[in-house]
């Protein structure tokens, strides 16, 4: 599962892909606690790498589909 985040004031944005294992439901309710407060939101990638920003410098959270079971090529309805 793909993660996007877009910083404030900056061109780019931060892509974290966490294991399959993860649930996308799990994800956004973490994300969504983490940015009520005023910490920082914290993911770890499936390598281990973790990825910290500051909640005050977060613009948007794009938070992809699972992809397990995601089908790719012609053909697939």
């Amino acid at each position: 599962m793909d993660v996007r985040i877009g910083i404030s004031q900056t061109p780019k944005e931060l892509e974290v892909e966490l294991g399959d294992e993860i649930l996308r439901e799990d994800v956004l309710a973490q994300v969504t606690a983490e940015l009520a407060g005023d910490g920082v939101l914290t993911l770890t990638d499936k390598r281990g790498k973790t990825i910290v920003v500051p909640v005050a410098k977060v613009a948007y959270v794009e938070v992809g589909a699972s992809t397990e079971g995601r089908r790719v090529g012609f053909g697939n309805s």
